[in-house]
C-alpha cells in the first residue's frame, strides 16, 4: 500500500507517516524498485498501534523504546510489558483525573442556576 493510500485509511497525514519512520515509532517499510514505500499488512498494524497509543496518551519516547525492544525478539518481552504496564497506569491515572472533572463540570452544570441565584441574591444584598 502507498503511503497517500495508509494516509487516507487511517487518517493520519503522510508528513506524520514519515516523521514516525524517521524516529523508529515505525519499523522498516520496504520500497519497491522506484523508491516508494510500499506499506506491508505488518507496517499497517503498527501504525493502527502507535495511532491507538498515541491518541490514548502515550509518549512517543516510551513508543520508540517500545518498538525498538520489539524488534529485538522475544527476550525483550517482559521489557515491552513493563513498558505497557507502566503507560496503562499512566492512563488510569489521567482517565481518574478527567472524571473527577467531569464530576465537577456536570455538578457545576446542574446547579448553574441555582448557583447564579444565589450569586445575585447576595450581590443584591451587599
Amino acid at each position: 500500500m502507498k503511503i497517500h493510500e495508509v494516509s487516507e485509511k487511517y487518517n493520519i497525514t503522510a508528513d506524520t507517516l514519515r516523521y514516525y519512520e524517521r524516529i523508529g515509532l515505525i519499523p522498516f517499510v520496504s520500497r519497491n524498485k522506484n523508491g516508494i514505500r510500499d506499506y506491508s499488512e505488518a507496517d499497517c498494524r503498527w501504525v493502527q498501534f502507535v495511532k491507538c497509543m498515541r491518541s490514548a496518551g502515550l509518549s512517543v519516547e516510551s513508543l520508540i523504546e517500545y518498538v525498538k525492544l520489539s524488534q529485538e525478539g522475544d527476550s525483550t518481552r517482559k521489557a515491552r510489558k513493563e513498558i505497557l504496564l507502566e503507560e496503562r497506569q499512566k492512563l488510569v491515572n489521567r482517565m481518574t483525573a478527567m472524571e473527577d472533572t467531569l464530576a465537577r463540570l456536570n455538578w457545576k452544570i446542574d446547579n448553574y442556576y441555582t448557583l447564579a441565584d444565589h450569586t445575585e441574591n447576595l450581590s443584591e444584598k451587599q
